[in-house]
């Protein structure tokens, strides 16, 4: 039974993270990218159609090239107005209103080369945000407009601050407002193109083909990228799953959506129902990559006759209380866990999370000792029930003899042995998956916490003692070692006064090892839970196994007088 258990444990714990590594997203529905026909067929129905296929979600959304910004790659352009506060930079460029630069000053990026420089989210000589109306029969591309700016600067160090953007071109005129705030990364966007007509049109917005690489594992990252909508609930489609050269379309309408890296997302909110997103397209560029790491992304919103229209930008970290505080479901823009596993896994990985954070933030220690503290602060709690655990254990170990009695005396009628041994489990008050509990208890905190360092900004490049970086693994692999020692240890301790047994053995040295190569690639802050975990149970094993030792020197109790 043992052996069983624990086997069962582990292909649990396997399945539960393939995902993470194996998973991909099937594509949605596909159409060829570069099609005249479906180009010409949407532009010509989709700003008749508005009012009503819009509210269905079944606006598709016409094509548009993408212009880039000039001037060659990593400066930015002359005309581009830098908005400063305590957490970012962004820049917007006065051709089209564009984003060409966001700079995060609370995150280094990690990518090689550029230690102690700020997380630059926008790729070189490419801009987020670039705006292309389709009215009637014309495809107005305001991202190629010159606007001017009101202000050649703006600081909202103090105070929440606006940016004006007037334009006009062909008889059109066109205005673009940003409002920013100093303790937040959302944008807040409003304009009015001025004689769209009578049936209104269809604003086409561009997220870019992806977040910048910022982190020092670029094909973790990559990995990591995709397109999310939010409908009724959040839908993840990963660059990877497109085919290069190929349009997905993603029917809305939809309250977000957003351009994800692993820790970085840029995003479009359009909470108001009356003017939601009714669609976005994501179109894989060619690579000779296996899989696609770039993505044009495109969404659509409705634009009334008078030509208004607003929404607002989400240009920042993942950072899981401040997305949550926005609402909607913003927060599972970054979903914890893989389908399938995600409610049961954010049920663990949610309040871990934030009691990681929130010890980190109250008792101002490095990331690491908050980790020693809660694995430690598991194990107290988790004592009682490992203590009863492990003594049903030591019963169901004492009573095997008398097991084994009644599997030869019954070997032939498997119904008369189930009845005699649940009748001697009654009898010795016995609960034969009372012994599990010490080895099942652990797994769902150790299941959360592998997702909490795949997807939390928070403990993203936190040092401790020798290791760089808590969410990535030990460079000099010396904690997935003491983790495997640990584990040896505590099962060593465990088998003390226990019977001879060759499968378990076998198991108390395959275990450590098969769980060391495991874990040898996962976050090294998961690892030092693990070792700290292990070893904080090795007193409570010694404990027992010399009160198992105890019980076996004992004389045995008088014989039951039969009446």
């Amino acid at each position: 039974m043992d052996r069983r258990l624990i086997w069962a444990i582990v292909l649990m714990m396997l399945i539960a993270l393939a995902p993470s590594f194996l998973f991909k997203k099937s594509p949605a529905s596909r159409r060829a990218g570069g099609s005249a026909d479906s180009v010409s067929s949407a532009t010509a129905t989709a700003p008749s159609g508005i009012a009503g296929d819009t509210t269905r979600g079944a606006v598709a959304l016409p094509e548009a090239p993408l212009a880039r910004p000039g001037g060659p790659p990593g400066r930015l352009p002359a005309d581009t107005v830098l908005v400063a506060s305590p957490l970012y930079t962004y820049g917007v460029s006065t051709r089209g209103g564009r984003l060409v630069r966001a700079s995060l000053t609370k995150y280094e990026s990690m990518a090689v080369g550029e230690k102690k420089q700020p997380a630059q989210l926008i790729k070189p000589g490419l801009s987020l945000h670039e705006l292309t109306l389709i009215s009637g029969a014309d495809t107005i591309r305001l991202a190629d407009w010159d606007f001017t700016p009101s202000t050649e600067n703006l600081d909202v160090g103090q105070a929440p601050g606006t940016l004006t953007l007037s334009g006009a071109h062909d008889g059109r005129r066109a205005e673009l407002t940003y409002s920013f705030r100093p303790d937040d990364y959302q944008i807040a966007v409003s304009g009015q193109i001025h004689g769209v007509g009578p049936t209104g049109g269809l604003l086409l917005i561009g997220l870019g083909n992806g977040i910048r690489n910022t982190e020092a594992d670029s094909v973790d990252n990559q990995r990591a990228l995709g397109v999310v909508t939010k409908q009724e609930g959040s839908k993840v489609t990963n660059f990877a799953s497109l085919k290069p050269g190929e349009t997905t379309t993603l029917s809305g309408p939809f309250e977000w959506v957003a351009v994800k890296s692993k820790y970085f997302v840029a995003a479009v909110l359009a909470f108001d129902s009356a003017q939601q997103l009714s669609g976005a397209t994501a179109t894989a560029l060619p690579t000779t990559e296996k899989h696609p790491t770039q993505a044009e992304v495109q969404l659509g919103l409705p634009v009334s006759a008078n030509g208004t229209f607003g929404y607002a930008l989400y240009i920042g970290p993942m950072e899981y209380s401040r997305l949550g505080k926005i609402g909607h479901d913003f927060d599972d823009v970054n979903p914890y866990g893989w389908p399938g596993f995600r409610v049961m896994v954010r049920f663990f990985a949610a309040p871990v999370r934030w009691l990681l954070v929130r010890m980190h933030g109250t008792l101002r220690i490095p990331y690491g000792i908050v980790l020693v503290l809660f694995g430690i602060m598991v194990r107290l709690i988790l004592w009682p029930l490992n203590q009863k655990g492990m003594r049903a254990s030591m019963k169901m170990q004492a009573i095997q003899p008398r097991l084994k009695e009644l599997q030869e005396k019954h070997k032939e009628n498997p119904e008369k042995l189930n009845q005699e041994m649940f009748k001697l489990y009654r009898e010795e008050g016995v609960n034969p998956l009372g012994g599990c509990w010490p080895v099942l208890l652990p797994w769902p905190v150790l299941l959360a916490l592998f997702v909490v360092f795949q997807y939390s900004i928070e403990l993203r490049g936190a040092s401790f003692l020798w290791l760089p970086d808590l969410s990535r693994p030990d460079p000099f692999f010396v904690l997935p070692a003491l983790m495997g020692l640990s584990m040896f240890a505590l099962s060593k301790v465990g088998q003390i006064g226990m019977e001879p047994n060759p499968q378990m053995k076998m198991m108390l040295y395959f275990m450590p090892v098969m769980m060391t190569v495991l874990f040898v690639n996962f976050a090294s802050g998961l690892n030092l839970y693990y070792a700290v975990s292990n070893t904080v149970s090795i007193p409570q094993q010694w404990y027992l196994a010399k009160e198992r030792l105890r019980a076996k020197a004992a004389p045995p109790p008088p014989a039951k007088s039969k009446k």
